[in-house]
């Protein structure tokens, strides 16, 4: 008995807002009227926090310690 594969069908994305040319130019309009203010982020700079510490990562037999 052959099995058969089912297709799961994609979610359909509406946009939920106006993202055209003109409404975010007004949006930002709107935004520096009312005293908002555009951060000037320098390049090279990450906004992500690391939110856990380093890791230490150990490739091949090389953590193992000869006596």
């Amino acid at each position: 008995m052959a099995t058969s594969k089912t297709q799961k069908s994609k979610p359909v994305v509406t946009p939920t807002g106006d993202f055209s040319k003109i409404s975010i130019e007004e949006q930002t309009a709107r935004f520096l009227a009312s005293g908002g203010k555009v951060q000037q982020i320098p390049l090279g700079v990450s906004g992500q926090v690391a939110t856990s510490g380093p890791r230490h990562i150990t490739l091949g037999k090389r953590h193992l310690q000869t006596q």
